[in-house]
């Protein structure tokens, strides 16, 4: 009897992760038949990089598959944005977060802390001893990972590493990710298609559970 409730009781929660997430997989399908879609993309791409928590790779994949022809160009749409966005993110670090003359947090970095999910002042502050001996390294793992790339983006620029080398690793690990799965939906991409739509529900739960694995890597190994 408790087996079957607790079945209940995760079955509940799988439909209710499940429902939003089908809704916005059938909304980013739709931008590619429109003008909008690389657009869309673009905007995605770039957002998430410096603030926003949902990664570009869902729309990557839904715009793709339904143009396959399509799928390097939309990797590299999904690579310049998101590295665009990375030196976005960079420069809020570095002119943004700190009061000048001062070590108090601006406001837009309180906001960081209250509401971007893994974003704690424990992890700040532990990064910083990580960059001074693995910056290159930190920066290409988040880029290339389920590691929240933003997090990596404005702490390293707090911490003024070298911004060209910086931008090698997001160059390297962004494009190495995004044109991963544009290779992918090139030669996969009626077979993708057919595996998304058979597993599903399956898949909405591992994409959460990469999700919580990216918080989760820079809470416990950063």
């Amino acid at each position: 009897m408790a087996r079957i409730e607790s079945s209940n009781v995760i079955t509940g929660i799988i439909n209710k992760v499940n429902t939003p997430i089908r809704k916005v997989y059938e909304w980013v399908l739709h931008w590619a038949e429109t003008p909008y879609g690389e657009i869309a993309l673009f905007i995605l791409a770039f957002a998430e990089s410096s603030f926003f928590p949902v990664p570009p790779d869902i729309l990557l994949i839904a715009l793709g598959i339904a143009v396959q022809t399509k799928a390097f160009r939309l990797a590299l749409v999904c690579s310049i944005a998101s590295i665009i966005g990375g030196m976005a993110g960079y420069s809020i670090g570095y002119f943004l977060w700190y009061i000048p003359r001062t070590q108090e947090f601006t406001s837009i970095a309180k906001f960081f802390f209250n509401y971007i999910p893994g974003f704690t002042h424990e992890l700040f502050y532990a990064l910083k001893e990580k960059y001074d001996l693995y910056n290159f390294w930190i920066v290409f793992t988040a880029g290339f990972t389920p590691i929240p790339y933003k997090v990596i983006t404005i702490t390293a620029g707090v911490f003024k590493i070298n911004f060209p080398l910086f931008l090698i690793a997001s160059a390297i690990g962004r494009s190495a990710r995004f044109f991963l799965v544009g290779t992918i939906i090139y030669f996969y991409g009626d077979k993708a298609k057919q595996f998304i739509d058979k597993y599903f529900n399956m898949l909405s739960i591992l994409f959460v559970i990469l999700l919580i694995l990216g918080f989760f890597i820079l809470k416990y190994i950063f």
